[in-house]
């Protein structure tokens, strides 16, 4: 590997590898290396993506994926926790198109797919302090989630909604739902893993500006919020935790992930409902609360996206 190009320590990496399955680094990266041109994996990726995302994420996490669905007779279920912004997306299609050409098949979803339907989350969100129309814990149907994972569990069959924030201009709505069969399912979500803390929530952070009397009474709604969400997380076999330095980068990963959005589509969050929304992500959960993710995978990321750490959590949080 010493001719890609990336900077996270080989030494956690390989520790991961192992972990996976894998006899030795070495044995890992010939492995992908010959079935890279028969896979056309890099005819998936545009410029933007680097050897680390490739290499560093992608690969272990279908290395993981791939293990695991030959291991093991029960359906496993894999979650990937990342801040909005970070590229859940891209690498959620990537590894999709990957796993048929290795004869097995995995599907992506997301938490927001299960956002709830217009009327309801209207209801479940009205008076919000940052008059945002989704996001955080307590705007998606959690009994929805688990039976239909549930389902998936028992008899292989995955009907799902799927959402799309383009429609209502840029308010999002259910556009329609998917039908497979996947060997194996990857959730990602940007608070998945969660869990609501038992201290004082306001005490540790310093925002600008500082919280309001109503937005700290919301957070408490929120923690309360996430005890619903704890079945789901217990359901998921394996989290990778993809998170960044500063929590901050969020604001630029999310402006960028719109402006994209917009381009595409026509249709974005811009302006005051840009602003609101970074607020609501900055402010509703204590970033403490992802500091205590029980990931079983941690990946550190850099402002610019860049993996600086990657390997088992409690090796790299020693």
């Amino acid at each position: 590997m010493n001719d890609l190009n990336i900077e996270f320590p080989l030494d956690d990496f390989e520790e991961l590898i192992s972990q996976i399955g894998w006899s030795s680094l070495d044995e890992w990266f010939i492995f992908w290396n010959l079935k890279k041109e028969m896979l056309s994996i890099n005819n998936f990726w545009d410029d933007n993506v680097k050897d680390d995302w490739i290499w560093g994420l992608a690969l272990p996490l279908l290395s993981q994926a791939y293990k695991l669905n030959k291991k093991s007779p029960d359906r496993k279920i894999i979650g990937i926790s990342a801040l909005p912004g970070t590229g859940k997306t891209t690498l959620g299609k990537w590894l999709e198109s990957i796993s048929l050409k290795l004869k097995f098949k995995l599907s992506v979803i997301s938490i927001d797919d299960f956002y709830l339907p217009s009327e309801e989350m209207e209801f479940a969100i009205k008076n919000n302090p940052w008059n945002v129309s989704r996001g955080f814990p307590g705007s998606h149907s959690i009994d929805l989630m688990k039976e239909k994972l549930l389902k998936w569990k028992t008899d292989g069959q995955l009907n799902v909604p799927v959402f799309d924030k383009s429609l209502r201009k840029g308010l999002g709505d259910r556009a329609h739902w998917r039908e497979e069969s996947p060997d194996l399912l990857i959730i990602e979500g940007w608070f998945l893993g969660v869990k609501p803390l038992s201290i004082d929530l306001d005490n540790s952070e310093k925002f600008s500006p500082p919280l309001s009397v109503f937005e700290s009474s919301y957070r408490n709604k929120i923690q309360n919020n996430l005890d619903q969400y704890l079945d789901i997380w217990n359901m998921i076999d394996q989290i990778w935790h993809l998170k960044p330095l500063k929590f901050e980068y969020l604001n630029e990963w999310k402006s960028n992930q719109e402006k994209s959005m917009h381009f595409k589509s026509g249709s974005s969050l811009k302006g005051d409902n840009l602003s609101n929304f970074l607020r609501m992500l900055n402010v509703s959960i204590p970033h403490k609360s992802f500091d205590d993710i029980n990931s079983d995978v941690l990946l550190m990321i850099n402002q610019e996206r860049k993996l600086v750490r990657v390997g088992l959590n409690q090796q790299i949080s020693k």
